[in-house]
C-alpha cells in the first residue's frame, strides 16, 4: 500500500479523464462518418444535374466508389484507434486499483500499486477450466495445452469436463507426459447432463456445447475463479496475463469477462429473416471466459441462466450458438455482471468475423480462436500467420515442455523418472539400455475414433509400428475384420502425418473397432516391448492375438480363431495357440486362400517358413512338417530362442521392458509363458505371412555393434536369472539358455 497525495490523485484522474476523453472523440467521430457521407452524396447528386445524364451517373458511381473506399479506410483506422484506447484504459485500471480509506485520514486517498513486474506471484496457481469429449476433441486439446505450456511461468491446474473416453485419454497423456508444475482434475460430464439436457440446441457441439454453464455448481466450492476455455483456441502469451485481469473483474464487481462477438451475428444482419437470441450490442463470444465462481453462485447463477432461457426458448426454440446464446441473453437483462475484455484476448476467426478492426499488428494479440466449423479455411488477411502458429504448435515436441522452469512444490510427488536414472551407474558400458528401461513415453490413446463393443470369445489383433510401416495397415484391415489394437512410436510431426494419411483412407476410415495408440519418441532406441504392452492394455476382448506389423494373417483369420479359443477351452485352461508363421521375399504376392494354395507356393519356392535361412531356430519347434498335414491341433515343447506368434488370454503378463531394438523381445515372453505352465498348441489350418521391408535401424546397429551385442547378452543373462528367481526350480533350465 502506498499513500498519496491529494495533488497525485488528482493527476491520475486527469489521465483517466483523457483517456476517457480520447475514447468518446473515437467514438464521435465513428458516428459522425456515416451522416457526412450521406450529406457528401446527396449534394454530389443536386450538382450533378446540369450535366448530361448518363455521363453524370458514371461520375456520380466512380465518386461514390472512391470515397467507399476511403470512408471503409477511416472506418477501419477509428476501429483500431477505438481499441487502442480501450486497452490503455483497460491496462491503467489495472496498474492502479483505487481503495476508499475508511480510516482517520480525510483529505487523502490510499492507492494500492499493482506492479506490472511481476505480474502474478511466481507460485499462484492457475486454474483453467475446459469441456472435452470425443477423440478429435482431445487432439485439439493438446495444441490448445501446448500452447499454454509454451509461454506459461506459473504452475497450472486443468479441470476438464469430460465423458469416459475423453477421461481414459487424457489421464494417460498426462501421466505419461509428466510435465512439472501441472495438476489436473476431472469430472465426469454424465453428472451435469440433467442440468442441461432439456435445453434444445442446434449447434454441432451438441450436448457438451451447454456444459459450461455449469461451472459454477460443478467445480469445488473452494474454487473462487476460473479460466474457461473452448479446444479451438491457441495460445500466444502467457496465460497469467489472462489470469491478472480478474483484478479488474473483482475491483468492478463484475462476474463474467468476456470478449465481445466479432461477426455481426447478434446484430441479425447475417442474412434475410435471421433472429439470432437477445444480446447487450454486438453480443459476446464465449470462446475464452474468465468467471468469478463466488460471486455467481452468491446470485444463484443455475437459477439465474434456466429461467432466462426457459423464457427466450418460448420463442426461439433452441439455441443456435449454445452456451454463448443463453450467456448473452442473461447479460441482456443483466449488463452489470460483464467485464467487457480486450478484443485481443479472443480475436475470432469465424466465416463471418470482422476481428481484423481490433488489432494494430499481429504481434499484439493474445489468443486465437477457430471458432468456424472451417478452421483453419476461414477467411481472413493474416491466415497464413495464423495457420503457421497454429501449425508450430501442433507439430511441437511436447518432450520439450516437460522441462522444470522452477520449483513451487505443486505436485505432490517427486520426478520418479528422474530418480530412477539418477540411480542408474553412468560407468556401465549399458548405461544407455538401463536408462531407455525406465523411460515413460507420452501417450496418446485412442488417436482415431473408437467405437467397439467386444462379444464373446472376441479376438484383438495386437501390433506396434513406426512411420515406416504405416502403409501396411490397409492390408491388415483387409485381412483382419476383427478389432485391432496398435500402437504407433512416431514424432509429433510424423502423428499429423499419420493423421492425414489415415483421413485420407477410406479402408481405414470405414473401421471403428481399430485403436491406434499414439506412443511418442524419446530416446535413441525402438521400444518395441513398450508399444506392445501399451496396446496390450487397451485390449477389452477375452483374447488376443499377437502379432507384428510386417504379416498377413490368412483371410478368415478372425472368424477361425473365435472358433479355435472355446474349442481349445482357453477360458479356463493355460493354453498359446501358435500360428505358424511364413515369408516371402516378393513384393508383390497372390496371397493363398487356403491352406493347400500355401503347401503349393511354399513347393514352388515362392514361400518359406519364417526366417527359415537367417534364424532357423525361431520357428523351428512349430515342425512344419508336421504341419503340413495336421488337420487337429497339435502340442509342441518348448525350446530355446523359440518366439512363434500365439493367440492366448488378454490377462497374459507384459512384456519384459529391458529388452528393445532387436533380440529376445519375443523370445523372452513365450520364456516367461513357458515360466507359467502355457501349453504350446499348434493350430493346423492357420497361417500368416511376412511380406518384405528394408532392414530396420536397429537390426543394424545389431549387426555392425558389439556393444549392442554385449549388451544385449547382459540383459539375457539378467532375465534369466530374475525369472529363475521369480518362478524357482522349474525355471532354472532357462539359465542354460545362451
Amino acid at each position: 500500500m502506498y499513500v498519496v497525495s491529494g495533488s497525485l490523485f488528482r493527476t491520475i484522474n486527469k489521465m483517466m479523464f483523457r483517456l476517457r476523453k480520447q475514447f468518446l472523440m473515437v467514438m464521435l467521430v465513428f458516428g459522425a462518418i456515416p451522416v457526412f457521407l450521406m450529406l457528401y452524396l446527396v449534394n454530389q447528386e443536386d450538382s450533378s444535374t446540369s450535366f448530361n445524364e448518363d455521363s453524370s451517373l458514371s461520375l456520380l458511381e466512380s465518386k461514390l466508389a472512391d470515397r467507399v473506399r476511403v470512408v471503409e479506410f477511416q472506418n477501419g483506422h477509428l476501429r483500431k484507434q477505438l481499441s487502442i484506447a480501450q486497452n490503455q484504459l483497460l491496462k491503467l485500471q489495472l496498474s492502479m486499483v483505487t481503495v476508499n480509506d475508511t480510516g482517520t485520514m480525510s483529505n487523502r486517498t490510499k492507492l494500492r500499486c499493482i506492479s506490472t513486474e511481476p505480474d502474478v506471484p511466481k507460485c499462484e496457481v492457475v486454474h483453467v477450466a475446459i469441456v472435452c469429449a470425443g477423440h478429435n476433441s482431445t487432439r485439439d486439446v493438446v495444441t490448445l495445452i501446448k500452447s499454454i505450456l509454451f509461454h506459461r511461468k506459473n504452475p497450472l491446474h486443468f479441470h476438464f469436463i469430460s465423458d469416459p473416453m475423453a477421461e481414459l485419454i487424457l489421464k494417460t497423456l498426462f501421466y505419461t507426459w509428466n510435465v512439472a508444475e501441472v495438476q489436473y482434475s476431472f469430472y465426469r460430464a454424465e453428472d451435469i447432463k440433467s442440468d442441461i439436457s432439456w435445453v434444445p440446441n442446434h449447434h454441432y457441439s451438441g450436448i457438451f456445447g451447454l456444459m459450461k454453464l455449469t461451472l459454477p455448481k460443478l467445480l469445488p466450492k473452494d474454487r473462487d475463479k476460473v479460466i474457461v476455455l473452448d479446444t479451438d483456441v491457441t495460445f500466444s502469451t502467457d496465460i497469467a496475463e489472462l489470469w491478472k485481469l480478474f483484478r479488474v473483474l473483482k475491483e468492478k464487481q463484475n462476474a463474467i469477462g468476456l470478449v465481445e462477438n466479432q461477426s455481426d451475428w447478434y446484430l441479425g444482419k447475417l442474412w434475410k429473416n435471421h433472429r439470432p437470441w437477445p444480446a447487450l450490442g454486438r453480443g459476446f463470444n464465449t470462446g475464452v471466459i474468465l468467471l468469478d465462481l463466488n460471486m455467481l453462485r452468491d446470485i444463484s447463477w443455475m437459477q439465474m441462466w434456466r429461467l432466462i432461457a426457459e423464457k427466450e426458448l418460448m420463442t426461439m426454440l433452441a439455441t443456435a450458438l449454445a452456451d454463448q446464446d443463453i450467456f448473452n441473453a442473461v447479460i441482456k437483462q443483466h449488463p452489470y455482471l460483464v467485464l467487457k475484455l480486450p478484443c485481443q484476448w479472443n480475436v475470432q476467426l469465424s466465416d463471418n468475423t470482422r476481428s481484423e478492426h481490433c488489432y494494430n499488428e499481429v504481434s499484439d494479440l493474445k489468443i486465437i480462436h477457430w471458432n468456424s466449423p472451417r478452421k483453419m479455411k476461414v477467411k481472413n488477411k493474416h491466415v497464413e500467420f495464423f495457420r503457421n502458429m497454429y501449425l508450430t504448435f501442433l507439430e511441437y515436441d511436447g518432450n520439450l515442455l516437460r522441462r522444470e522452469l522452477f520449483g513451487c512444490g505443486t505436485t505432490s510427488s517427486s520426478n520418479q523418472v528422474e530418480e530412477q536414472i539418477n540411480a542408474i551407474n553412468e560407468d556401465d558400458e549399458c548405461y544407455d539400455f538401463r536408462r531407455e528401461r525406465v523411460i515413460v513415453h507420452r501417450t496418446h490413446l485412442y488417436y482415431l475414433d473408437y467405437n467397439y463393443q467386444p462379444t464373446e470369445d472376441d479376438v484383438t489383433l495386437v501390433a506396434q509400428l513406426s512411420m515406416d510401416r504405416v502403409q501396411m495397415l490397409e492390408l491388415i484391415c483387409k485381412h483382419w475384420e476383427g478389432p485391432i489394437s496398435i500402437a504407433l512410436y512416431i514424432s509429433d510431426a510424423e502423428a499429423q502425418q499419420f493423421l492425414r494419411y489415415a483421413l485420407g483412407s477410406e479402408t481405414l476410415m470405414a473401421r471403428k473397432n481399430v485403436g491406434y495408440h499414439v506412443v511418442y519418441k524419446d530416446g535413441q532406441f525402438f521400444p518395441v516391448n513398450y508399444l506392445r504392452n501399451v496396446a496390450l492394455k487397451q485390449v477389452t476382448t477375452p483374447y488376443v492375438y499377437l502379432s507384428d506389423i510386417d504379416f498377413l494373417p490368412m483371410y478368415g483369420l478372425y472368424e477361425y480363431l473365435k472358433k479355435a479359443a472355446p474349442m481349445m477351452d482357453l477360458k479356463d485352461q493355460k493354453k498359446a495357440l501358435v500360428v505358424p508363421a511364413f515369408e516371402t521375399q516378393r513384393y508383390r504376392l497372390t496371397y493363398p486362400k487356403s491352406k493347400a494354395e500355401l503347401l503349393s507356393m511354399l513347393d514352388m519356392g515362392t514361400l518359406f517358413t519364417f526366417r527359415f535361412h537367417v534364424w532357423a531356430q525361431g520357428h523351428a519347434p512349430t515342425n512344419f512338417a508336421k504341419w503340413r498335414t495336421a488337420t487337429t491341433p497339435y502340442t509342441v515343447n518348448w525350446e530355446a530362442d523359440f518366439e512363434p506368434y500365439v493367440v492366448v488370454r488378454s490377462d497374459i503378463p507384459e512384456y519384459d521392458l529391458r529388452f528393445m531394438g532387436f533380440g529376445w523381445n519375443k523370445v523372452s515372453h513365450i520364456m516367461e509363458l513357458d515360466a507359467q505352465g502355457y501349453e504350446l498348441v499348434v493350430l493346423p489350418n492357420a497361417f500368416m505371412i511376412h511380406m518384405p521391408h528394408a532392414p530396420s535401424f536397429d537390426i543394424a546397429k545389431f549387426r555392425s555393434s558389439s556393444l549392442y551385442r554385449r549388451c544385449l547378452k547382459v540383459l539375457k543373462g539378467e532375465f534369466q536369472r530374475d525369472l529363475s528367481k521369480k518362478y524357482g526350480i522349474k525355471a532354472l533350465k532357462y539359465l542354460s539358455v545362451d
